[in-house]
C-alpha cells in the first residue's frame, strides 16, 4: 500500500514536471518562430501530458476517498462488533449458567462437566485431551459417560438439547 502510494506520487510529480517542461518548451518555440506543425505536435504532447496529470490527480483523489470510506466502514464494523459482544455477553453468561445447572441435574462429575463444555464448544476429543493433559481414551470414556447420563447419543444431540430453544421455529 505504501509503495503504491509512493509510486502514484512519483507518477504525479513526473507527469507534472513533464507538463511544465513541455509547456515551457512550447512557449519558447512559439516566440522563437517554430513552424506550425512543430507547435501543433508539441501542443498535442502538452494536451496528452495534461490529461495524464489530471487522470493521476483524479485517481489519487478517488483512492483517498475510498481509503477514508474504508476507514469509516472499518470503524463502524468495530463498533457494531463491540455492541454485539456487549449485548450477547449477558446472554452467554446466562446460557453457561443454565448449562452448568443442567449438567448438575444430570449428576455429571466435575471432569465430565469440563469435557461437556469443551464438547459443546466444538473441540475435538484430541484437542480436549491435550487441553486437559489426559489421554484421548480418557476423554472418549468421559464423553460416553456424558452421553449415557444425558440420554443423548452424540455431541450433536447434546448440543441440540441446549440450542433447540434458541433457534426460530422451522
Amino acid at each position: 500500500m505504501i509503495d503504491s502510494k509512493r509510486q502514484n506520487w512519483w507518477f504525479l510529480a513526473l507527469s507534472g514536471a513533464f507538463l511544465i517542461l513541455v509547456g515551457a518548451d512550447l512557449i519558447n518555440d512559439y516566440f522563437s518562430g517554430a513552424t506550425g506543425e512543430h507547435l501543433l505536435l508539441e501542443g498535442m504532447l502538452l494536451g496528452v501530458s495534461g490529461t495524464v496529470f489530471v487522470m493521476i490527480l483524479k485517481n489519487l483523489a478517488r483512492a483517498k476517498l475510498e481509503i477514508q470510506t474504508l476507514k469509516i466502514d472499518s470503524e463502524n464494523l468495530h463498533q457494531e462488533k463491540e455492541r454485539w459482544k456487549n449485548e450477547t455477553h449477558q446472554l452467554m453468561e446466562g446460557l453457561s449458567v443454565k448449562i452448568e445447572r443442567q449438567f448438575a441435574k444430570w449428576k455429571l462429575t466435575p471432569a465430565e462437566t469440563e469435557v461437556g463444555f469443551l464438547l459443546l464448544k466444538g473441540f475435538s476429543l484430541k484437542e480436549i485431551a491435550d487441553m486437559r493433559s489426559t489421554k484421548i481414551k480418557t476423554v472418549q470414556q468421559q464423553s460416553q459417560s456424558i452421553y449415557q447420563k444425558t440420554g443423548t447419543a452424540s455431541r450433536s444431540e447434546l448440543s441440540a438439547f441446549f440450542l433447540e430453544d434458541l433457534l426460530p421455529p422451522g
